[in-house]
């Protein structure tokens, strides 16, 4: 293949029509090297009907993204090469087969975000009315996947979505940590005439301090999901949104203040959940829920054997068993797959010390 001309800005004569060029000869030749991937996919996806293996391998995924970031010269960032190669991978995977993806909706939430984030936009993006709803559509296989919230960096975990962990026989093979932008929008772009902001309750929460500054006299209203709060703004010059710049173009709206949230750092993390056990990628983490014997001593029991092997700790999190007095549920997270020694050894030991013992997933931790 002919090398495309590759002008010397800082030299007299190179002007915007020859870059102009330039640009499009490496255009041509990436378009014939897509083309030539996704043939190469199209083989894989034969390769995989023959052995029933599955379609979508989120530790290939991530070993792809991996490598891709370590290649990478710039100028473009490592998240830019990501999210391209993200759509690359989803166009590519949809020859072999389109997945259907259950997520928290309706559409314009943070869930679809993290959905689309995770797989691309190649993929049939299912909204479920509840989390309940993304497991049950996922378990009986109507989905191929599902995306639920688990924690958010300022309002703790989300504990619908555990307890549907203790019960449900999916696992998780996904992880995406989405930055929470919060947006106050209405119809005009401006706040004339408002009478009442609605949102999500934990986005309310999230941009107490802010409201209280600014709109100290407006109603708070909390309703079912951030995209239910834009389509009704959408519906009523009277009612504001608090909710993601993706709502906002969704339906209509214009923005009246950006980023309004209290915590400039804020993140939900969402779990993708589905029956795909994953292999070890290089780069996971375990998720485990436990219980122990009501006895003294018995929670440094259940945390010890991780110290002693060399396995870090994540997250440790507590849950209130439904049934029982003062009986409880740990959430843990630890870095490293099932089977990598010193998880193995581990879990090994814990199986034998907890009252209760169950592996969620091990799967590839979040960029």
């Amino acid at each position: 293949m002919a090398e495309p001309p590759k002008p010397q800005p800082d030299r007299p004569g190179v002007d915007l029509e020859t870059l102009r060029a330039s640009i499009d000869a490496v255009d041509r030749e990436m378009v014939e090297l897509l083309n030539r991937r996704a043939k190469l996919a199209q083989q894989v996806g034969e390769l995989k009907h023959r052995t029933d293996a599955p379609v979508y391998r989120p530790e290939r995924e991530a070993q792809i993204m991996s490598r891709l970031r370590a290649i990478n010269p710039g100028p473009l960032s490592g998240d830019a090469i990501e999210a391209i190669w993200r759509e690359v991978v989803s166009a590519c995977r949809e020859l072999e087969r389109r997945l259907r993806v259950a997520y928290l909706g309706p559409a314009g939430t943070f869930s679809e975000q993290a959905l689309l984030r995770h797989f691309g936009s190649s993929v049939d993006a299912v909204p479920c009315a509840t989390i309940d709803e993304v497991f049950r559509s996922t378990e009986a296989g109507a989905t191929d996947f599902g995306v639920v919230p688990v924690e958010n960096s300022s309002e703790g975990a989300v504990n619908r979505t555990l307890d549907l962990f203790l019960q449900s026989p999916l696992s998780i093979s996904g992880e995406v940590s989405v930055p929470v932008r919060q947006n106050l929008m209405t119809r005009s772009g401006g706040m004339d005439g408002v009478r009442r902001i609605v949102s999500h309750p934990q986005s309310l929460a999230q941009c107490a301090g802010w409201l209280d500054r600014h709109a100290a006299g407006v109603e708070r209203v909390p309703v079912a999901s951030n995209a239910e709060a834009a389509r009704l703004a959408s519906e009523d010059a009277a009612t504001a949104a608090i909710a993601g710049e993706h709502a906002a173009q969704r339906y209509g709206l214009q923005m009246v203040a950006t980023s309004i949230q209290d915590d400039p750092n804020n993140r939900t993390r969402f779990a993708v959940i589905g029956r795909h056990e994953c292999a070890p990628s290089g780069g996971d983490q375990t998720s485990l829920i436990l219980s122990v014997p009501d006895r003294a001593g018995a929670v440094h029991a259940l945390i010890e054997p991780f110290a002693r092997h060399g396995v870090s700790m994540k997250r440790f999190e507590s849950r209130p068993a439904r049934q029982g007095l003062w009986e409880y549920y740990f959430y843990i997270d630890v870095i490293g797959h099932r089977d990598d020694p010193p998880v193995a050894a581990a879990l090994a030991e814990l199986n034998s010390l907890a009252a209760f013992c169950k592996v969620v997933g091990s799967y590839p931790r979040a960029a």
